[in-house]
């Protein structure tokens, strides 16, 4: 088979696995022309009122719903899987270019990349007899529905990262965190697009397509944990699992108006999960959740920890967790630029607005200077590169699958030396000490800084991951949260007579 047939058989089986009774009828589908799609649960009279309770409802509230038994994990999860269902349908390509719509030809979906809803249905079943017998609930999470991102692996299908040629090889194990997620009572129903190799900043590959914003389907819901953050804003899940080795969970948070965080490597279980640069360890992937609401993404991250997962992977810490007392006064590094790309007009409005509330709580600000940054990205992008793109190109050639072209510098990148490789470690740790230097001689307790340059940007024209990459090299804890304030046209007009710091700054002012 081609890949583009493996691609279609795909998407066309993905389509069939939606009940006939979730898919939208023609007559209440939005217009084309309606970019924002979040509010067609509430407005569509598709749902009821008491699925909309469902999941409208925070994590925490549902589960004491249910272990009240008020609810059940069986209505809990079938509002979730119909929510999924409908966002499946709506995150569509409509709005791309021809070339991709006749690839993609015959399919509307690109927001999931497996669906289990019957398997769910199922578990949540067996949950809920679990209890009527027992009259306690199977664990902290017990009757949650939980999304994971597609490379994390479960049993019997997929994790296809984007690649065709990954189809129909079903994962023989789970994920350690599957298997944690399992046993604290969490019900797993569909995984989640990613763009190919989790290695782009937009959700897209040949595959299943780009998974656009739901917020407004011009724009791009970032990546490459996309199609988990879109999932997350339509309202088809509370709690979402992702990773994160360049950006991957802050900026699809970022443009979807979610909290993430993404942890420094060894604190949530990353073991078993499919990666594309296997064996790239100089910069480590991390897994980490997406929420609604920082109430969630505390409950996900107590209990994976509390579950002690360092029993189980070998690269995890043992640090239980700990409830720590903050300083009533911190002093905040502010990177309001990281000397290469200016954050768009609403980006730094959001910035500024931000530091004068912290300002106004008490707090000391001072500038943090980008002193190491370009340095850093730099040989990130060696790093990345030092295979010669071998680990991408062996994932395309069983299928004759293409580059995509944002998979340009792979494809034409040149294989590093092992000694090359070495000097990039020395190179790293050189720079990861000076900036912990810097840290100790400022005495800041954090920095804020721009999670991307876009509140979001037109599918097709993200460029620039530098503001949270450089973290990844750094491998300090970072999160993204929304701070409440929305790009208005009124307010956030373009910069005039902007000094550009580089021609990319200059390229993504006048995109924005």
């Amino acid at each position: 088979m081609t890949w583009e047939s493996i691609a279609a058989t795909k998407r066309q089986v993905l389509r069939d696995s939606i009940p006939a009774e979730w898919l939208i009828p023609a007559a209440i589908l939005p217009s084309t022309d309606q970019l924002d799609v979040t509010n067609f649960p509430q407005e569509s009279g598709f749902f009821t009122e008491h699925e909309l309770e469902i999941t409208s409802s925070p994590a925490p509230t549902i589960l004491s719903h249910i272990s009240s038994e008020s609810w059940t994990s069986e209505m809990v999860t079938k509002a979730f899987c119909k929510t999924a269902a409908v966002a499946q349908q709506l995150v569509t390509l409509q709005l791309e270019t021809q070339k991709e719509k006749t690839c993609l030809t015959g399919t509307q979906t690109n927001c999931l990349s497996e669906i289990f809803f019957d398997r769910a249905i199922s578990q949540a079943k067996e949950l809920d007899a679990y209890f009527q017998k027992t009259g306690k609930t199977k664990g902290p999470l017990h009757g949650l529905p939980i999304s994971l991102k597609d490379n994390i692996n479960v049993i019997g299908y997929d994790s296809s990262i984007g690649f065709t040629s990954l189809v129909n090889k079903p994962a023989i194990n789970n994920s350690t965190i599957v298997d944690i997620l399992l046993e604290a009572g969490a019900v797993i129903y569909c995984k989640t697009n990613v763009p190919t190799a989790m290695m782009i900043s937009e959700t897209v590959n040949n595959l299943f397509g780009r998974t656009v914003n739901p917020l407004s389907r011009n724009l791009t819901t970032g990546g490459s944990s996309g199609g988990e953050a879109a999932l997350i804003a339509f309202g088809g899940s509370r709690i979402g699992v992702g990773s994160d080795i360049g950006g991957s969970l802050r900026m699809p948070a970022a443009c979807t108006g979610i909290f993430t965080i993404r942890p420094s490597s060894g604190r949530f279980p990353n073991c078993l999960s499919r990666a594309c640069l296997e064996g790239q360890e100089t910069v480590n992937g991390v897994i980490g959740p997406l929420a609604k609401s920082l109430d969630e993404i505390v409950l996900w991250a107590r209990v994976i920890v509390d579950q002690e997962p360092w029993i189980r992977d070998p690269r995890c810490l043992p640090i239980p967790w700990r409830c720590v007392e903050t300083k009533e006064r911190l002093k905040i590094g502010v990177l309001w630029n990281d000397g290469f790309v200016t954050p768009t007009p609403p980006v730094a409005r959001a910035l500024k607005e931000t530091i004068q509330k912290l300002e106004a709580a008490g707090h000391e600000i001072i500038t943090w200077a980008s002193t190491e940054h370009m340095e850093m990205l730099v040989l990130l992008g060696g790093i990345f590169l030092a295979d010669g793109g071998r680990s991408v190109r062996k994932l395309l050639e069983p299928t004759g699958e293409p580059f995509r072209p944002e998979m340009k510098p792979y494809e034409e990148a040149n294989e590093k030396s092992v000694y090359d490789l070495w000097q990039m470690h020395v190179n790293r740790n050189n720079l990861c000490k000076s900036y912990l230097d810097r840290w100790n001689e400022n005495g800041i307790d954090t920095i804020l800084c721009p999670t991307t340059p876009y509140s979001s940007v037109e599918n097709g024209k993200f460029a620039y991951a530098g503001y949270t990459c450089v973290f990844n090299l750094l491998d300090y804890p970072a999160v993204s949260f929304p701070c409440g304030i929305n790009s208005d046209k009124a307010v956030d007009t373009p910069y005039v007579n902007h000094q550009a710091l580089s021609d990319l700054d200059a390229q993504i002012q006048n995109d924005c």
